[in-house]
């Protein structure tokens, strides 16, 4: 069990990059460009079956709750660089995210 925490540990430290860099970078699209980068470069170094199609789900799934969301009044963003509505940024969190859920999930069983 030791084992599969560490290797879960691992797989969540790109996540918990890319969220500390949030307050670090200001411009949006120097963010996404870095987030693209650290996915490509996670997915590079341990590609599974899978991972493209959780990502692209994880991105349009997470762009249309977070509009639903943003809409009702139940989330509000001060960045609001995609459709002026939520951060440029924060679908390509949530997609990483997505692929790294997927993952978890799969070292658990």
């Amino acid at each position: 069990m030791l084992n599969k925490i560490k290797i879960i540990l691992l797989e969540v430290i790109p996540v918990l990059v890319m969220i500390g860099l949030i307050p670090l970078v200001k411009n949006d699209y120097f963010l996404v460009l870095i987030y693209v980068l650290i996915i490509v470069g996670s997915l590079f170094i341990k590609k599974e079956k899978g991972d493209f199609i959780f990502l692209i789900f994880g991105f349009i799934v997470m762009i249309v709750s977070e509009s639903i969301f943003i809409s009702t009044g139940v989330e509000t963003f001060i960045r609001n660089s995609l459709f002026g509505l939520m951060p440029l940024w924060l679908p390509f969190l949530w997609a990483y995210v997505f692929v790294v859920m997927r993952r978890t999930l799969k070292i658990l069983e």
